[in-house]
């Protein structure tokens, strides 16, 4: 993956395939909460950010509106963020367990993030064609990713569902009965790696209670256990 990693990203952050999510990153961007007022904006698609000889794959939804489509990296500048990064960190895959900006210092140790979409979307809920628009580039990540991946972890149903489709359209097989979502859920993949499922640390998941940082902590520390064994 490390000596394709660099051109798949410029192809992501340069692309305009969705005008309903430019239009949207952009407004964003010129029209900030207050509490983001005169911040510089990334305001365009986000590469993947981690480890380029990663072992451990996650996949998210799509960024949020103020908070990678303004600081430029995945998950990085949002509640979300402080979930994943400090779950990261307690599994020992992340150097620190904050994401406060892009130069904060914060480096990823055998784990990448990417997205099943790589642009801030409207209400959070990109369409069907702009999954499709954006599912190649997941489709090439997985192929680049192949023969070093050894986990996933898909952060929702929308990821798992992002997941599968990408994985079968990389060439790969998928098990019947075919893997089902459900918080902690796991499934070897044929020839592939491990599947391992949570719910996404969004907002609407843990200021309800639904999502618990033991929970989401006992994902990663799946995964560890994983590439240990």
């Amino acid at each position: 993956m490390n000596k394709h990693v660099d051109e798949i990203n410029q192809q992501i952050v340069t692309c305009r395939k969705c005008p309903r999510l430019v239009r949207w990153r952009e407004a964003c961007a010129k029209k900030p909460p207050r509490r983001y007022v005169g911040q510089d904006y990334w305001a365009k698609p986000l590469a993947g950010f981690g480890d380029p000889q990663a072992r451990v794959l996650i996949i998210g939804l799509a960024p949020a509106a103020h908070g990678g489509n303004r600081t430029g990296r995945m998950f990085t500048g949002d509640r979300s963020g402080d979930w994943l990064y400090g779950a990261l960190h307690c599994a020992g895959f992340a150097n620190q367990p904050n994401s406060d900006h892009f130069n904060d210092g914060l480096k990823l140790k055998d784990c990448y993030i990417t997205a099943a979409v790589h642009c801030a979307p409207p209400l959070n809920k990109p369409s069907l064609i702009e999954y499709k628009r954006c599912r190649p580039y997941l489709v090439h990540e997985l192929e680049l990713m192949r023969s070093q991946l050894a986990v996933v972890i898909v952060l929702g149903k929308i990821a798992f569902d992002s997941f599968i489709k990408a994985f079968e359209e990389s060439g790969a097989s998928i098990q019947k009965p075919r893997p089902k979502f459900g918080h902690g859920v796991s499934a070897r993949l044929p020839n592939g790696p491990l599947l391992i499922c949570s719910y996404h640390p969004s907002q609407q998941n843990t200021f309800t209670g639904k999502l618990t940082r033991p929970m989401f902590q006992a994902v990663f520390e799946r995964a560890r256990a994983a590439l240990s064994g």
